[in-house]
């Protein structure tokens, strides 16, 4: 099955790519509330889940799907007690959409300062 990247500006390393379309699946990479000189934007969790969403859209969209398209996420937080804020930022996201996702407590992400990464699939179905 032929895979089409679409990177956005954002890699790092060779083998990295922010989002893979692979027949009818779309892969977005774990993304972050990171700006494009690296540093944190969003002063707590829910912020920084609004502005990570809006990027995992714009990838969707560069592979063709949307938030609609969502079938999974993958959600890692530093503080299991930001859960809430996390929740009411993808709820307004995905503005009733239904996803099968997974919340996870971190010690840490890549950069001080973040408190959200969410990777997620989609399936494009049309």
């Amino acid at each position: 099955m032929a895979k089409k990247l679409f990177p956005d500006g954002t890699e790092v390393v060779d083998f990295y790519v922010r989002t893979v379309r692979s027949g009818p699946f779309v892969f977005v990479s774990g993304t972050t509330s990171l700006d494009a000189r690296g540093r944190v934007q969003g002063r707590d969790a829910g912020q920084q889940t609004a502005i990570t969403m809006r990027k995992i859209a714009a990838g969707l969209k560069a592979a063709g799907a949307r938030l609609d398209d969502l079938t999974r996420l993958t959600i890692f937080v530093t503080d299991i007690r930001d859960m809430a804020a996390v929740s009411k930022a993808l709820a307004k996201a995905l503005k009733g959409s239904v996803v099968s996702s997974t919340l996870v407590a971190v010690s840490a992400l890549a950069v001080a300062g973040l408190l959200v990464e969410i990777e997620s699939t989609a399936v494009i179905e049309r």
